[in-house]
């Protein structure tokens, strides 16, 4: 596979997005986010802020598609930004296949939405989802570098190098973090619930999302849709990925205000160790740094049990989407169903009898 050496994926992702063809022409620039978090943590209601759109939310029953649309300037071609969403909170991970693929990820962008009011479901959430997402990244990259090998003369053979981020040379602790394989955005939400809580719990949180944060070399901002200048700095962020457009350069780390932390812009020296008082860090037995947060934070805020909340609501009981003549048919389908599984299962007790 031939490529060009100081070409990587995100340097030719960001060329792609100064809407540069081949020939020096203005083209329609297509990117990709990829919504996912807590459940019913305010996602859909972000994502219509952001997007401008005064519309109701409501829940999302799985993964739904949507796009958005910014003219670079008067008569000139709109930008389009593919929008995906993904309901369920971590019940549904495993259609991180549908948004992820091999096309997508020359453009994509990941946004984790985490219910900062939820703190003991936080840290669970945040694993699952940024797992899945990252082995199904790691996958299509694979897939797309073997598809490149074996087209030798495809034209556009630099498209995908390798599933590893490339940071500037000069981003703190280079070589103490794990970036994410795709530019990836942390919102906490409900802030508004969330600045009520005891100050020393706050600093927990905010700590942890800080280090979680910069050890992915991730963008964070905490914000609420109750609060129109926190918004405004999250449509900021979100505009960065979906149209490329400056994400502002506010920095607050402060823990008392909601934090606002460009990746880049934090360092694990600015960010301290665990904020624990009661607990002694080296009896945790941690395997690394990020388990050792893991610890610290559980002891604080000790995670639910997330294999009892893979259940998902029926979409086909929901009142909302009734359809009468619909749902007749479904329960007398559902009445026939039943009286065949009764009459097998008296039919196969015969069987047993007679042999």
């Amino acid at each position: 596979m031939s490529k060009i050496s100081s070409d990587t994926l995100w340097e030719l992702a960001a060329a792609e997005a100064g809407g540069r063809d081949e020939d020096g022409g203005e083209t329609v620039t297509e990117r990709t986010l990829f919504l996912m978090g807590s459940k019913a943590g305010g996602k859909t209601s972000i994502l219509l802020r952001c997007l401008d759109r005064d519309e109701l939310s409501k829940p999302t029953l799985a993964l739904e598609y949507t796009f958005g649309r910014r003219a670079r300037g008067h008569n000139t071609p709109k930008d389009i930004a593919h929008l995906w969403e993904l309901g369920g909170g971590i019940s549904l991970s495993d259609l991180v296949q549908i948004p992820i693929t091999t096309v997508s990820i020359r453009s994509l962008s990941v946004i984790l939405i985490l219910d900062l009011s939820k703190p003991n479901a936080l840290w669970g959430t945040m694993e699952r989802l940024l797992q899945a997402a990252q082995a199904q990244l790691e996958k299509v990259t694979s897939q797309a570098q073997q598809g490149q090998k074996s087209k030798p003369g495809a034209k556009h053979q630099t498209s995908v190098h390798s599933a590893a981020r490339v940071l500037p040379k000069d981003f703190p602790d280079r070589e103490l973090i794990s970036p994410f394989p795709a530019p990836l955005l942390i919102i906490g939400s409900k802030y508004d619930l969330f600045q009520e809580f005891d100050s020393d719990k706050r600093k927990v949180v905010s700590k942890t999302l800080r280090f979680i944060a910069h050890y992915y070399a991730a963008s964070l901002i905490f914000t609420s849709i109750k609060s129109e200048s926190l918004m405004l700095k999250t449509k900021g962020f979100f505009s960065h990925l979906a149209f490329g457009l400056d994400r502002g350069k506010t920095v607050s780390s402060d823990p008392s205000k909601p934090l606002i932390i460009p990746a880049g812009s934090d360092s694990f020296s600015q960010i301290g160790s665990p904020p624990t008082t009661d607990v002694d860090i080296t009896s945790l037995h941690a395997k690394n740094p990020k388990d050792l947060w893991k610890k610290v934070y559980e002891r604080v805020f000790p995670q639910e049990n997330t294999s009892e909340q893979r259940e998902l609501k029926d979409p086909a009981k929901d009142p909302r989407y009734s359809e009468p003549q619909i749902d007749a048919m479904r329960a007398q389908k559902d009445q026939e169903l039943d009286q065949y599984k009764k009459n097998a299962a008296k039919s196969w007790k015969g069987l047993e009898l007679e042999t």
